[in-house]
């Protein structure tokens, strides 16, 4: 998918950001930079910070220090001629049950659009971006989940936000819908708007972000495009072996193959993590060939995001 740059604008500057409940520390010293025309994807475990961040970006939450920016304002509660170019889709879809899909999107539009006119034809544009085109007399409670997070969206974006924010928009969509929403992300990004996306599907984010940054303990542990974060860790290649009989002497045999630095061998399906060298397929499989180990499929795949949020954090992101 194509993305569109405008250049180096910062569009969020955060700076030193700290947030406590108590004795919890939510957000420490908290610095991300996103720059105009990203779509910047914020990743990191269950209690990592990233709502807390959100919620701070949007002057929803008071913070304890630092400083937050966008479009190069400081970002205050009354600050609403920068919250008024800021688009906010949140997990928990937020509708009005007693409005159609239509007066749902035109109300939320009317908030930051007065001109009629205009509110008029950005509610139709937001209809057929999200494609709720024959569903505009419906009610919310007659929509699919696929239908009513692309309504969310819908009421997120109508109004053109510069900057649109995005937490979980595909969390329990069908596939058909999970794919719409991704494509129309790419091209609310090739129509002007800087996007930030929060997601706990590595493949999405794979998919559709220029720029990603990892969030652990309430901080940023590693940032850059996804060639720059594989290019962290030491995992160049993972091999599985399916179906294949193991004891543990032979599990200790592979682990000791070179480049090889890490094995994992559960319910007969061997894998293996290798640095980038060549041949590591190769020598695995001579291994158990020359010693009449019988094997089921084997699969060798490069470093994913996946592989760096594990290695980066020692935790899965889908908890």
């Amino acid at each position: 998918m194509s993305h569109t740059f405008y250049g180096g604008i910062r569009m969020i500057q955060i700076e030193n950001l700290v947030k406590r409940y108590g004795e919890l520390v939510a957000l420490d010293h908290l610095n991300l930079k996103v720059k105009e025309g990203e779509i910047f994807g914020l990743l990191g475990p269950n209690g990592s910070g990233k709502t807390t961040a959100i919620n701070c970006m949007l002057a929803l939450l008071k913070f304890d220090k630092g400083s937050i920016r966008i479009f190069g304002e400081e970002m205050a509660p009354d600050n609403y001629r920068v919250k008024g170019q800021i688009g906010v889709v949140m997990q928990d879809v937020a509708v009005f049950e007693e409005l159609s899909v239509y007066d749902n999107i035109d109300c939320f539009c009317g908030m930051y659009v007065k001109d009629k006119e205009k509110r008029r034809q950005y509610v139709e544009e937001a209809i057929s971006f999200a494609g709720l085109e024959d569903y505009r007399k419906a009610l919310p409670k007659k929509l699919s989940g696929g239908l009513l997070r692309r309504l969310n969206i819908a009421c997120g974006i109508a109004h053109k936000p510069r900057l649109i924010i995005l937490d979980e928009p595909t969390v329990a969509v069908d596939p058909q819908s999970r794919n719409r929403i991704l494509e129309g992300i790419c091209e609310l990004n090739r129509q002007g708007s800087t996007i930030v996306y929060t997601s706990h599907y590595m493949e999405e984010v794979e998919q559709v972000c220029t720029r990603i940054a990892i969030m652990d303990h309430g901080r940023v542990i590693a940032s850059g495009t996804k060639e720059e974060l594989k290019g962290m860790i030491k995992t160049g290649e993972t091999v599985t072996v399916e179906a294949v009989a193991l004891d543990g002497e032979m599990l200790a045999d592979i682990r000791a193959i070179p480049h090889v630095f890490d094995a994992d061998y559960t319910d007969q399906v061997l894998t293996v993590r290798c640095t980038g060298a060549k041949h590591n397929l190769i020598r695995i499989l001579t291994y158990l060939q020359e010693r009449d180990i019988p094997f089921g499929r084997v699969f060798s795949e490069l470093p994913t995001l996946n592989d760096v949020f594990l290695e980066i954090t020692g935790k899965q992101l889908r908890d």
